[in-house]
C-alpha cells in the first residue's frame, strides 16, 4: 500500500485508471502531480515522518511544495502499472529537495526535481523539527545518475 525502499530509493506501485486519462485513454498531466504527491508521501509515512504529527508541534508544521521542474516524457495510458520512485536529496532547516521518476516497465515517463519547505499555517518557513530530520537522515541520498534534470527550455 505504501511502497517500500529499494536501497534509498522508494518504490511505489501505481494503475492508471480511466478516472486518471483524458478522453483519449492517455493520463492527464495534472495527474502526475497526483500520483508523484503519493510517492513522497508514502516515502515519508515509511521512513517515520507522519503529516498529522507535524501539526501537534508548537506552532503547528505542515510541508508545501515550494517549487517543480518537470519534464513529460512519454505518456501513460489506462491500465498501465506504473512505478513511481522518489528520493530526498537534503533535508536542512525548512527545506526539503527530492527527486521523482515515473516509470512503465522501467521505460521514464515522467520526471521531476521537487523543493518544498516546512512551514507554519501561516506559510512562514520553519526549521523542521529535530525529530523529523533524525528520521529522514538514513534514507537521504545522493542523485542516482538515472535522475537526470529535466530539460529547460
Amino acid at each position: 500500500m505504501d511502497g517500500a525502499f529499494t536501497d534509498k530509493i522508494h518504490k511505489l506501485d501505481v494503475r492508471v485508471y480511466y478516472e486518471d486519462t483524458d478522453f483519449s485513454g492517455v493520463v492527464y498531466h495534472a495527474n502526475y502531480l497526483k500520483f508523484a504527491e503519493r510517492g513522497r508521501s508514502s516515502f515519508l509515512r515509511l521512513a517515520g515522518v507522519i503529516h498529522s504529527d507535524l501539526l501537534t508541534h508548537e506552532p503547528p508544521l505542515a510541508f508545501v511544495v515550494r517549487g517543480m521542474n518537470i519534464e513529460f516524457v512519454a505518456p501513460a495510458r489506462i491500465d498501465d502499472v506504473l512505478v513511481v520512485e522518489t528520493i530526498f536529496t537534503a533535508a536542512r532547516g525548512p527545506r526539503l529537495t527530492a527527486w521523482q521518476t515515473i516509470r512503465r516497465d522501467g521505460e521514464l515517463l515522467w520526471q521531476a526535481e521537487i523543493l518544498a519547505a516546512c512551514i507554519d499555517l501561516d506559510g512562514k518557513p520553519r526549521r523542521m523539527p529535530a525529530r523529523t530530520v533524525d528520521q529522514m537522515a538514513p534514507w537521504l541520498t545522493d542523485k542516482p545518475p538515472d535522475f537526470r534534470a529535466p530539460q529547460r527550455w
